[in-house]
């Protein structure tokens, strides 16, 4: 499921991305909505503020960056803290920052849903119309996950769309994109991309998907 899950293929958009606390700048997101393949384009990754550890404790700092140009941000600072209120301590304490980032120029072409690098999480904007739109069909994954939180599929004149209510799109982002990143924050285990992948994808279900459901 999650992850930070599968990978997307969209006309312009991505999104979420792994990288250790320990590690260079993010090179992959962690949904490539431009590219379905199972690699995709791991190199890329536009201009970030990049938040270096600072060995604080207590409540992460929030920064909420304007969204952008007919996009918005789906979930508020207030709800945020309230979800990440509901994991075990012990996930949260090494979480410094959590970052709503505009969705620049750059990111357009490349976006992802959300981020980590470090002690930080990053979750990026998503259209104002809650209507993503894709160049290909969607994999598997991509259709059990918009089932999971209530998006859905619909052909389009020119590829794919996938839509959300505003509801599924919060319950999608706080209980599966953040989640997924806190996972990759945790995951002092695993190196490789796949394995850390996997790791996130599992820790989004058993911390974010069947507690929202019980």
């Amino acid at each position: 499921m999650p992850s930070h899950s599968s990978r997307r293929t969209v006309r312009h958009q991505n999104r979420s991305v792994a990288a250790r606390a320990n590690s260079g700048r993010p090179a992959h997101g962690y949904r490539r909505r431009g590219d379905t393949s199972a690699s995709g384009n791991q190199s890329f990754s536009p201009y970030e503020i990049w938040h270096e550890p600072t060995g604080r404790t207590g409540a992460p700092r929030y920064i909420v960056q304007p969204a952008g140009a007919n996009v918005v941000h789906p979930v508020t600072v207030d709800e945020i803290k309230s979800r990440l209120a509901k994991l075990p301590r012990q996930f949260t304490d090494r979480l410094e920052v959590v970052q709503l980032s505009t969705l620049t120029q750059a990111r357009r072409c490349y976006p992802v849903y959300g981020m980590q690098w470090g002690v930080a999480v990053y979750l990026y904007p998503v259209e104002e119309n809650l209507v993503e739109q894709y160049v290909r069909p969607p994999t598997p994954q991509q259709q059990i996950e918009a089932r999971m939180f209530g998006g859905l599929w619909v052909p389009a004149e020119q590829g794919f769309e996938l839509h959300w209510t505003e509801q599924a799109i919060k319950d999608f982002y706080l209980n599966n994109v953040l989640i997924h990143e806190v996972g990759h924050l945790v995951d002092d285990r695993n190196r490789n991309f796949r394995d850390r992948e996997r790791f996130a994808n599992w820790f989004a279900i058993e911390y974010g998907y069947r507690p929202s459901r019980r």
